[in-house]
């Protein structure tokens, strides 16, 4: 069906995903070698075996390092979007 992912493509797509958050991480100083601190919290443990599923990864360190990197790296896509709202004339030739 047109549109839709199969399961290998998507899991493709999301270890690419994965693997760039953490270069990116990697390159601008935020992982490296020394793994310095710690982390511990309660959660659910159907929230992690979906995020574990999500990102394809097995270790909760994994996981943790993968969420903490995109979190510290996202964008702020989405409130910029809004901000811009009316910034575009509404007579503006899309050529549709």
């Amino acid at each position: 069906m047109p549109g839709v992912l199969s399961e290998k493509t998507a899991g493709e797509l999301s270890d690419l995903r994965r693997k760039a958050v953490l270069d990116r991480a990697r390159k601008i100083g935020l992982l490296g070698d020394a793994k310095d601190a710690r982390i511990a919290g309660r959660v659910p443990d159907a929230l992690i075996k979906a995020a574990k599923k999500r990102a394809h990864v097995e270790s909760d360190t994994d996981l943790i390092e993968y969420a903490l990197s995109a979190l510290a790296l996202g964008d702020d896509f989405g409130a910029k979007l809004v901000q811009r709202k009316g910034a575009v004339s509404r007579d503006i030739d899309l050529e549709f």
